[in-house]
């Protein structure tokens, strides 16, 4: 018998689970394919927690794994000594969000480990706000991000708000394995975590703390104050967390034509109007732009389930069109926005410091040089932004003024250490009413940034490979890339060859061989020449080698002609 049948077997029969659980696996009797599935291997508790489909088995999101997951981090907790610090616990709009939360509490409560769950779903944002607030020693977000309906996942924060780093990640990891059976899960009821003091609700004291920091970090509130009356603004929260929080503070900041897209104010973990609650995706704002262009809107926003990250789109005045950003565009313009503004009222910081990820815009770098920044680049991962803004905290080198990663997700203060779709919406719209003041539009203002450093444009290409066997591809892809010798990608010559992994700098020029000071991981890096480069790496939470590119041109015209050569060619150089 396969390993994977006598696992599932194992859950048809034994005590230590529920007949619910039992029940839906028996009504998957005789389908091999599914119950392979869902039992070929343990969803894995990776380097960013646990991610998978909501169901009965190893390989999926339940109880039993949500379970072994909060057993082994309460095991290090208490290994740390830091049980007395808690743990600030979250939770978005899906499928048992709100049920895995719950008993994530409990089991630590049972650990003797304090905690203090949101009273209500609340932005990922405002949970690693609330580790720092309150000095937590870990804080837990139930979410999935912007996965399909039918996932969910587990997020672990440390002591900084910042998502689990090396070598702490690795351990966690271990202490996880280490609970070789559902068994060895403790558990409390909740009147008695209650008694003694363990389980504690938290809600509006926080919202209040978290409103009035992104509130003092607004930089024209005049500006906000007066165009705010004539901004038209549609958002959506695409049925997650992010309208707890946005309503209101585009309210107290002064915008005041805010039309939120009713079909999609609630939270509904069935997402019933998109297919994928993704801000990435443009057909999620099909209903946003459809009000956008009743209302007439200025700007069109969107934020995921969790609210980390943020889409936009925003009208041309010329064209009457409404334009979408990439994650890379509307970061930068929030970028350039605040350090121009800051550089004019004295503000900036002397050894300031801006943060990218290795996979987003040179344009970063244009604008890092321009304002005498610093800029360090590190692994994708808004954690390894986070590590970088501890490490300066610590040593008190740099001073934090902005950090973002491509993937629609930027952090305009050090109050917190993830990405915040609320505090950009925020941004975004304080932006639009500078340009208001100034008689421009959001769209002019991201044209002037390329006006002044020059065309830059970017996109990404995934090459989807699912299940078991399509893992396996997925890596010999990575393999045989890695193993060849590129010396030009279209008709780009190669500058530079990262390795990652190998930890591994070739110089394609001169042949000179260098470390890349980068942690490890699987990630290929091609650095070209004319200010172009391209990236390869699989993703860490979906079935798919994930492709990142990026060139320079001289108007818009001929940057897309770049790409859209560059994009054939790497897409050969990874699958032929």
């Amino acid at each position: 018998m396969e390993k994977y049948m006598e696992e599932y077997k194992r859950w048809c029969e034994s005590d230590e689970f529920d007949e619910e659980t039992k029940m839906e696996l028996l009504n998957i009797k005789g389908d091999e394919k599914e119950i392979e599935d869902r039992f070929y291997k343990e969803l894995e508790f990776g380097t960013a927690g646990l991610r998978g489909i909501i169901g009965a088995g190893t390989n999926r999101m339940n109880k039993y794994t949500v379970g072994r997951a909060t057993q082994g981090l309460a095991n290090y907790i208490l290994a740390q000594g830091t049980s007395k610090k808690g743990v600030a616990i979250s939770y978005d709009s899906r499928i048992m969000s709100k049920e895995f939360s719950e008993q994530t509490a409990l089991i630590l409560n049972a650990n003797g480990i304090k905690t203090y769950l949101f009273e209500n779903l609340r932005p990922v944002p405002e949970l690693s706000f609330a580790v720092r607030e309150l000095k937590c020693t870990a804080g837990i977000m139930i979410t999935a991000s912007h996965n399909p309906p039918k996932y969910n996942g587990y997020k672990v924060y440390w002591d900084d708000g910042s998502q689990i780093v090396a070598p702490r990640d690795v351990e966690i990891i271990e202490n996880v394995k280490n609970v070789k059976n559902f068994t060895e899960i403790k558990m409390i009821d909740r009147k008695t975590a209650e008694d003694k003091g363990l389980f504690n609700i938290i809600g509006k004291e926080m919202d209040d703390k978290y409103l009035g920091k992104l509130e003092s970090l607004v930089l024209n509130p005049e500006i906000v104050k007066e165009e705010g009356k004539n901004l038209k603004v549609v958002y959506t929260p695409l049925h997650g967390t992010g309208n707890t929080i946005a309503e209101r503070l585009l309210k107290e900041i002064g915008i005041q034509n805010l039309y939120v897209v009713p079909e999609q104010k609630e939270p509904d973990g069935k997402f019933p109007t998109v297919d994928y609650p993704n801000p990435e995706d443009p057909k999620a704002f099909k209903l946003a732009l459809e009000l956008a262009k009743k209302v007439d809107a200025d700007v069109v926003l969107a934020t995921d389930p969790d609210a980390d990250r943020l889409g936009v789109f925003a009208k041309d005045s010329v064209s009457g069109e409404y334009m979408s950003y990439t994650g890379n565009m509307s970061a930068l313009l929030i970028a350039e926005y605040r350090i121009s503004q800051m550089k004019q009222k004295g503000m900036l910081p002397d050894k300031g410091m801006i943060i990218k990820t290795i996979v987003s815009s040179n344009l970063t770098d244009a604008i890092a040089e321009n304002y005498n920044l610093k800029l360090f680049e590190v692994l994708t991962g808004f954690k390894n932004i986070g590590a970088i803004m501890r490490k300066a905290e610590e040593t008190n080198s740099n001073q934090y003024v902005f950090g973002f990663e491509e993937s629609y997700g930027c952090l305009i203060g050090d109050y917190a250490r993830d990405k915040d779709g609320i505090a950009a919406v925020m941004a975004l719209c304080e932006a639009a009413c500078f340009a208001k003041s100034e008689g421009k539009t959001l769209w002019d203002m991201m044209n002037d940034i390329y006006e002044k450093y020059g065309y830059y444009m970017e996109t990404q290409v995934a090459i989807i490979r699912e299940g078991s066997e399509g893992a396996k591809e997925i890596q010999e892809m990575m393999t045989k890339t890695r193993n060849k010798e590129v010396k030009k990608i279209g008709d780009l010559k190669v500058l530079e060859f990262k390795d990652v992994y190998e930890d591994y700098v070739k110089n394609m020029i001169n042949g000179e061989v260098t470390k890349t000071g980068l942690p490890k991981s699987n990630v290929l890096y091609y650095e070209l020449e004319n200010n172009s480069w391209c990236c390869v790496r699989p993703s860490g939470t979906e079935p798919k080698i994930k492709l990142y590119m990026g060139v320079k041109g001289k108007n818009e015209e001929e940057a897309k002609k770049k790409l859209e050569v560059l994009k054939s060619a790497m897409v050969k150089v990874v699958t032929e």
